[in-house]
């Protein structure tokens, strides 16, 4: 067994989570803190104007009838109202309850029901159709209101008896003790459970974020949110901007995140490996569609050996020369699909993996891989701006300790842990161990320094018939690493052999076909042998990083896709791994027909 503890940070003894709001428009009102989308641009929302817009949103919940404790509900894309109404919210006293824009009326339903909702804030009226369905089920569900129908203007004149003095007294009524939020876990598998986060847990992760990585919030940092608010590591972004004065811009364009990134020019951003790695490929396949297939190639190499050459302390000339070259040929513009200005990334929520993270470096954007859950408020380790170690998840943030246990799951504890889920005590038992520790389910290692790699899951390990235990994450996250690669799942538990499902990226496929010659899709293309031969030999690098006996022996390429709306991806773009082997169990057996 194997531990390591950051030095201790005491949580805060008193206040919560809105007290930067407050503090920040006394301090410095006129101070952009927000921005948000005009058709033209950006419009600045400065620090005393979102202390007034929140508060007239929070009279409007009070005078609802939304008490003290009483949770509400946020069914919304990332957009500027989600952080204003989360905000509100905590001002009433409420605990906010976000809820992913994507989930079907059933998950909604489920979410509302189980936290005993009151009130829900939700976008459209397509989502407004999701709760009707259910609202038979909802008797606690007393307000539903929709931010396309102006619920800010609403709420903030019906609020508009409320004094100044009776919401200072609920918003101050909260201490670090009292829960925040209800975030309920993406659900790989089996329904999703409420992790309760208190206004302590936010409190201590943001400042232990803040303390260990100042250079993401220094003066003049800004960042652009894409990723879904109801995750935990947005919303800890979003509470670390506020609280530091960081400029915070909101998007939900993906199809158009490239120019909403020129628009906006973040110096940070944060995203899930999926997002780098499609930067990456797609970049690639554009690449090689104008004939320069083999300069990016040499480009990659190139910013790769200068990362690693960084760890080992010394860069040869040649490759300084090379990459000096190419940093006017190539790497700016990959920097500029970034807006420009972005020096740094936080990557979660899975492992990026070490081909990656040292390309991004090699090219002048330092990711900052981490590690957490739901369960710990987000992050519980993070590689340091000047302590970077690729292919490692750094190591633990102020406060935080983790342990290796017998069995090898990573254990942690600290003040950014959750007391346990909502109105679940068997699976909050379930989740600690008897001295206090909280399972993590990740497999893992640490080592001298208290750097932690996260080598599986612990439930997802493999057991082949021949008795060799196999984590799929390595074989899985190398596949994804090639352009036409989407998604893939590794398989063998009880057979004789490891065998691989992949699925290929319409998007890289598509610019492959232009530069192949062929024509096509997904259905046609693919059984191409070329198309085959490349995943074939995506393979074959895959199985380099592992024995023999864990090696994939075989694969199928699926003409499909992955993804949220078939239900084999979550909202975070986790694969749905029982999801996924209950669909397609046929093409799993066939790979082991003789």
């Amino acid at each position: 067994m194997r531990e390591y503890a950051a030095p201790t940070t005491a949580a805060p003894p008193t206040g919560n989570l809105t007290d930067a709001v407050v503090e920040r428009a006394a301090q410095d009102p006129d101070r952009p803190v927000l921005a948000r989308r005009v058709d033209e641009g950006w419009d600045d929302v400065t620090a005393a104007e979102f202390l007034a817009e929140v508060a007239g949103v929070a009279k409007g919940l009070v005078a609802a009838g939304v008490q003290r404790g009483d949770r509400v509900a946020l069914l919304s894309r990332t957009r500027y109202e989600w952080t204003l109404v989360d905000y509100a919210i905590w001002f009433a006293g409420g605990v906010s309850v976000p809820v992913y824009e994507t989930s079907s009326a059933e998950q909604v339903a489920w979410i509302l029901q189980d936290s005993g909702a009151v009130g829900v804030v939700a976008e459209t009226g397509e989502h407004l159709s999701r709760i009707a369905q259910q609202r038979h089920e909802l008797p606690d569900l007393h307000h539903v209101w929709s931010l396309d129908d102006n619920a800010v203007g609403v709420l903030t004149r019906l609020g508009a008896d409320i004094s100044d003095e009776d919401l200072e007294e609920r918003r101050t009524s909260q201490g670090p003790e009292d829960l925040a939020t209800l975030i309920y876990t993406s659900g790989t598998t089996g329904r999703p459970k409420g992790c309760m986060l208190t206004h302590g847990n936010f409190l201590a992760e943001v400042a232990a974020a803040t303390g260990d990585l100042p250079e993401l919030f220094e003066e003049g940092a800004s960042t652009l949110l894409f990723l879904p608010l109801a995750h935990v590591f947005a919303r800890v972004i979003q509470v670390g901007c506020v609280a530091t004065g960081t400029r915070l811009g909101h998007t939900a364009d993906i199809p158009h995140l490239p120019a909403e990134l020129q628009s906006f020019r973040p110096t940070f951003v944060l995203a899930v490996p999926r997002v780098f790695e499609k930067i990456f490929n797609t970049a690639s396949q554009r690449a090689t569609a104008d004939g320069r297939g083999g300069v990016f190639a040499r480009a990659a190499r190139t910013a790769i050996a200068w990362s690693r050459g960084l760890d080992q302390g010394r860069v040869p000339v040649r490759v300084r020369a090379q990459h000096a070259a190419f940093d006017r040929l190539v790497y700016r513009r990959l920097r500029e699909a970034l807006g420009g200005a972005c020096r740094y990334a936080v990557s979660g929520g899975a492992p990026l993996g070490d081909r990656l993270g040292h390309f991004y470096r090699g090219i002048g954007l330092t990711i900052l891989e981490g590690y957490g859950l739901t369960e710990t408020t987000a992050a519980l380790t993070a590689n340091r701006v000047d302590g970077v170690r690729v292919g490692t998840v750094g190591q633990p943030l102020a406060g935080a300790s983790v342990r290796v246990a017998d069995d090898g799951e990573l254990l942690c504890r600290g003040p950014q842990v959750f007391s346990g889920y909502w109105r679940d005590e068997a699976s909050s038992r379930e989740a600690f161990t008897d001295d206090g520790w909280f399972r993590t389910g990740d497999v893992g290692e640490i080592d001298g320094e208290g750097y932690v790699r996260i080598t599986g899951r612990k439930k997802e390990i493999i057991v082949t018939a021949g008795g060799k235990n196999v984590a799929p994450a390595v074989l899985e996250d190398r596949l994804r690493a090639h352009p036409l690669v989407a998604q893939c799942l590794v398989v063998g538990d009880g057979r004789p052999f490891i065998g691989a499902l992949v699925t290929l990226d319409p998007d890289a496929l598509a610019l492959w076909a232009e530069a192949h010659g062929r024509t096509g899709g997904l259905d046609e293309l693919s059984d191409d042998p070329e198309v085959l031969a490349e995943i074939s030999a995506a393979v074959d690098d895959a199985n380099e990083a592992v024995s023999r006996a864990e090696s994939i022996r075989r694969f199928r390429v699926l003409p499909v896709e992955w993804t949220e709306d078939s239900g084999h991806l979550t909202p975070s773009l986790k694969l749905r791994r029982s999801v996924v082997l209950r669909d397609f169990r046929d093409d799993v057996a066939d790979l082991y027909l003789a």
